[in-house]
């Protein structure tokens, strides 16, 4: 039954797909946007997703809530409809609708040759930075968790892999090894530290205890080099910034918790800024 209703989630993103390649990038996006206002609340509990709001915003009124929960249904639309035109983001027409903060970060990253570890969120089209960071000429591969239905994961992987980065990770044991290997080659990592992981530790996210990844952590550990905040925001429409923050550079007396409760500090700030582009509908506190 499970694969049944895969399938057919599979069926509807393929035409979905089709109909945005006819409507071009920024009608779909609009469209996409305003059409998951409407269905979204049907697939996520609206208490969830207030209460989990209410945790960075404690005193937040009715009206600023179901603003926040509205504009996130759409940019979680926005994002699907863009999917099917990251190709133009990364070499075609929409590529200058990207502007950049910190390109000096990158340059000198490049000119010196070093590992980093960058790090973000799910934040507006997420999928732009790791795309950006491989455009610029960064050695990078990127840790990603698979989507639970198989058949919609296969388009997803293609897509990661020829337009937003080649080297991809998936998460686990055999993933890890694989990073190894990289690394051990020059490449730097990307991935995103707001997913729920049950093999995280619990650190402090708006002064709760939700389960937290520590491979960033461990990585600035083990290989001794910097970690990098990234945040992307979306300006209007199909306008982008990303943001590079300065490098971090933790001391080896840091423990994995401390580096991993830093890094979730920053994390919160970013949430913060625009909080109507991160998807509050998961669960992280659970």
């Amino acid at each position: 039954m499970k694969y049944i209703k895969y399938f057919i989630q599979f069926l509807l993103t393929i035409f979905s797909f089709f109909i945005f390649k006819i409507l071009g990038p920024n009608i779909s996006s609009k469209l996409s946007g305003k059409i998951f206002e409407f269905i979204g609340p049907f697939f996520r509990s609206k208490q969830t997703i207030y209460s989990n709001i209410r945790k960075g915003f404690p005193d937040i009124n009715s009206k600023n809530l179901n603003n926040i929960t509205k504009l996130m249904w759409n940019n979680y639309g926005r994002l699907f409809a863009e999917y099917m035109f990251i190709k133009n983001f990364r070499s075609g027409e929409l590529a200058k609708n990207i502007q950049i903060e910190g390109q000096e970060i990158l340059e000198e990253i490049i000119k010196s040759k070093k590992q980093v570890i960058f790090v973000s969120g799910h934040f507006s089209n997420f999928e732009l930075m790791a795309m950006y960071l491989e455009k610029t000429g960064i050695k990078l591969s990127t840790i990603y968790r698979p989507l639970n239905n198989v058949f919609l994961n296969r388009i997803m992987e293609k897509i990661r892999e020829k337009f937003i980065c080649k080297h991809q990770i998936k998460k686990g044991v055999g993933g890890l090894k694989k990073l190894i290997s990289l690394k051990k080659n020059n490449y730097s990592t990307a991935l995103m530290i707001d997913q729920r992981v049950s093999e995280g530790i619990l650190s402090d996210l708006f002064n709760q205890q939700a389960l937290t990844t520590t491979i960033p952590a461990q990585l600035a550990k083990k290989f001794n080099i910097p970690v990098v905040p990234v945040y992307i925001e979306r300006i209007k429409d199909l306008n982008f910034k990303i943001s590079i923050h300065d490098p971090i550079n933790f001391s080896k007396k840091d423990s994995v918790e401390n580096i991993t409760h830093k890094l979730n500090n920053i994390l919160g700030a970013m949430i913060l800024k625009r909080p109507e582009q991160w998807i509050w509908s998961h669960n992280r506190w659970k």
